[in-house]
C-alpha cells in the first residue's frame, strides 16, 4: 500500500471504530510504506462520517450546563466531534496535497494518529458517563474551512492548524477552569484527558506553523500579508482574547504573530 492511497481510503471509512483502526494501521506501517508526491488528489469530497450526529448550524447546537450529567457529556461530546473532525482534517492533508517532502506526508500521519487517540479517550470517556458519539448535535465548522483551502496548502496550513486548531489551545484551559468547578469524578476525569489532548495539539499546530513559514519561504510569500489575504478571503474566523501564549508560543508562533494578536491577551 502506498500511504496516500491508505489516507484515503481511511479518510472514506464511515464507522469512527473502523476510521480509527485503518489510521492506527497506517501508522503501524508508516516505515514501510511508499510515498508517491506526485500523486494526483482525488476528486473534491466529503469524508466518510456515520449518520449521527446530526449536523447542524453552530447556532442551532443547544447550550448545557457543565454542571449537569446531561451538560458534562454534551460537553465532552462536542469535543469528541472536533477529535473526529481532526482525524479526517488530517486524513486530508496527507491525501490532497501533492509535491511536498516525505516528512509532511508523515507528520500529518502522526496527527491522524494522534487525533484518533483523542477521540478514543473522549469516546471511552462518553461511554462511561451512559452516551456515546452521535447523541448530541454538532456543527461542521472545521470541515467548512477544509472546504474552503482544499485547492491551496498553503492557505490550509495558514487556516486550519494555525487558527482553527490553535483555537483549541486558548479554549482548552477555559474549559479545564469550568470543569474542576463542576468538581465531580467525572468532571476531573475530563480535565487529565484534556491535558493530554492539549499537551499533543500543541504538536499539531507547531507543525502547521513549520509548513506553513516553509510554503510561504518556498513560494516567496510574505507570511502576515498572506494570512490576512486568506483570512479575508476563505473567511477565517476573527481572533478574540483570552490566548493561551505559553502554549502558543511553544507551537511555534514568532514574536511578531503574538504581538499582534488583539488587545487582551493573557
Amino acid at each position: 500500500m502506498e500511504l496516500r492511497h491508505g489516507a484515503y481510503a481511511a479518510f472514506q471509512c464511515a464507522a469512527p471504530p473502523a476510521k480509527v483502526e485503518a489510521v492506527r494501521a497506517l501508522w503501524n506501517q508508516r516505515q514501510t510504506l511508499a510515498i508517491d508526491p506526485a500523486r494526483p488528489p482525488e476528486a473534491d469530497t466529503a469524508p466518510g462520517r456515520p449518520e449521527l450526529p446530526q449536523l447542524v448550524l453552530p447556532k442551532d447546537v443547544p447550550r448545557r450546563s457543565p454542571f449537569t450529567a446531561e451538560g458534562h457529556a454534551a460537553l465532552m461530546h462536542s469535543i469528541a466531534h472536533i477529535e473526529f473532525n481532526a482525524i479526517n482534517l488530517a486524513l486530508d492533508a496527507v491525501w490532497r496535497f501533492s509535491g511536498m517532502p516525505p516528512a509532511y506526508y508523515t507528520g500529518w500521519l502522526q496527527v491522524a494518529f494522534e487525533e484518533a487517540k483523542h477521540f478514543m479517550m473522549l469516546s471511552d470517556h462518553l461511554q462511561s458517563l451512559g452516551y456515546a458519539y452521535g447523541d448530541f448535535p454538532a456543527h461542521d465548522g472545521l470541515w467548512t474551512m477544509a472546504g474552503n483551502t482544499r485547492h491551496d496548502v498553503v492557505a490550509r496550513m495558514a487556516l486550519v492548524p494555525r487558527t482553527l486548531e490553535a483555537r483549541g489551545l486558548d479554549a482548552t484551559p477555559i474549559i479545564q477552569v469550568k470543569l474542576r468547578k463542576v468538581g465531580t469524578d467525572a468532571a476531573l476525569q475530563a480535565v487529565a484527558l484534556l491535558d493530554v489532548i492539549l499537551a499533543e495539539e500543541v504538536g499539531h499546530v507547531a507543525l502547521g506553523n513549520h509548513w506553513y513559514h516553509w510554503l510561504c519561504e518556498r513560494d516567496g510569500l510574505d507570511r502576515a500579508a498572506f494570512y490576512a489575504d486568506v483570512a479575508q478571503r476563505f473567511g477565517g474566523p476573527r481572533l478574540k482574547p483570552p490566548f493561551n501564549l505559553p502554549a502558543r508560543q511553544a507551537a511555534g508562533f514568532t514574536e511578531e504573530e503574538l504581538a499582534s494578536l488583539p488587545t487582551g491577551a493573557a
